[in-house]
């Protein structure tokens, strides 16, 4: 498989982001940091790096030059990329040489070393073995505060996502009919999230009572006439950026008390986008959506945290919930996604990606939020 980097590489914002890295973990009494292939390695670098058995790692020292550490097999393919424009060294390891031993050479003199959360436990195990007197921190503390907020160049991306996740929820109403099946309009949808994005990574089509599980899938089950659809939906751009929105479809005249409880639910959704500003806490956008539901005898039916941080993965920092008590920044990005869920009845969402500004919040989808009546 051949690694690549991220078209994102443009203008200064990679040759700012690993000495920043270095200057917090000297901060935070982390003497170096390894970070594996994934969105962490991606976002550091623009280096989309191929995941398997073999190991390969960005390893930065306080008070050294960069190095990424990669099989010899994928040497070329690593020079190629932007990483020689960073200042990032390539060290190489052969099939029948021990890569950890190289490992603890990059690292010697280190105490404390971080790793992203996402690095292999294979791997991370076998780096203790090899260095013993070393402690093993996770390097969350230090990466997700870089990612969660979005440089403009990054809300660029989220917003081109966020338009073609609007161009596929724009077409969902046409294909959906009684007698068809979840599986078959899930197929459609998936075609058409391929023509923009890179990637279809997930697609909820909820039916009847299948739209009272948040996280269903789709499956083999028959559409009626007289039920909602909960359609959610996303996908990887060539980026590297994500997209997710959920979108309440009705087939048919919609039953009065589903009408009225899903007036409610856009009224909480809308509440909790206004209330995006740089200063407010995550866990009081929560609480915006979550009163109003709960005032109108909803809040049991409220299952799920009101959103979830966007960018090189679907759900990253910051998460909007209650008992986070971070404050709110300038381009912060999550989803605003109430919902309400009678168990084996019924259920609706509402779903966007917005971002904190520095005079309030710039919602990335612009679909209506209505509920969308399908005539049949």
């Amino acid at each position: 498989m051949t690694n690549r980097s991220s078209g994102l590489n443009k203008g200064t914002e990679f040759k700012e982001r690993i000495p920043k890295l270095q200057a917090d973990s000297v901060a935070q009494g982390v003497d170096a940091v390894v970070v594996g292939p994934g969105p962490d390695l991606r976002y550091l670098t623009g280096y989309n790096a191929h995941l398997s058995e073999r190991i390969t790692a960005l390893v930065t020292v306080s008070d050294r030059a960069p190095v990424v550490l990669v099989p010899k097999l994928e040497e070329q393919g690593t020079r190629s990329t932007s990483l020689p424009t960073l200042g990032v060294s390539v060290v190489t390891w052969e099939e029948t040489e021990d890569p950890f031993f190289a490992l603890s050479e990059l690292l010697d003199g280190a105490d404390t070393v971080a790793v992203n959360d996402l690095f292999p436990a294979r791997w991370l195990l076998k780096a203790q073995a090899a260095l013993p007197q070393v402690g093993f921190v996770t390097a969350g503390p230090l990466v997700s505060p870089m990612r969660e907020r979005k440089s403009p160049e990054e809300v660029e991306f989220l917003r081109e996502a966020a338009e073609a996740i609007d161009e596929v929820h724009a077409q969902v109403a046409n294909w959906l009919a009684p007698g068809l099946s979840e599986r078959d309009v899930a197929l459609k949808i998936q075609a058409a999230i391929l023509e923009r994005h890179s990637s279809a990574d997930f697609i909820i089509v909820g039916s009847g009572p299948n739209s009272s599980a948040p996280h269903h899938d789709y499956s083999d089950r028959i559409m009626s006439k007289g039920e909602p659809v909960v359609v959610d939906i996303g996908g990887t751009m060539p980026s590297g950026y994500c997209s997710d929105s959920t979108r309440t479809y009705f087939l048919g005249e919609p039953d009065p008390e589903f009408a009225r409880l899903y007036a409610v639910l856009q009224q909480a959704q809308a509440a909790a986008v206004e209330a995006v500003q740089p200063g407010a806490t995550c866990e009081s956008i929560d609480a915006v959506a979550r009163d109003i539901l709960t005032d109108a005898g909803l809040g049991e039916q409220f299952l799920h945290r009101t959103g979830h941080g966007i960018g090189l993965e679907t759900h990253e920092e910051p998460y909007i919930v209650a008992g986070n008590d971070l404050t709110l920044e300038p381009g912060m990005a999550f989803s605003v996604e109430p919902g309400f869920y009678d168990g084996g009845k019924w259920g609706a969402r509402i779903e966007d990606i917005v971002v904190c500004t520095e005079s309030g919040v710039d919602p990335l989808n612009r679909r209506p939020h209505e509920l969308v009546v399908v005539d049949c």
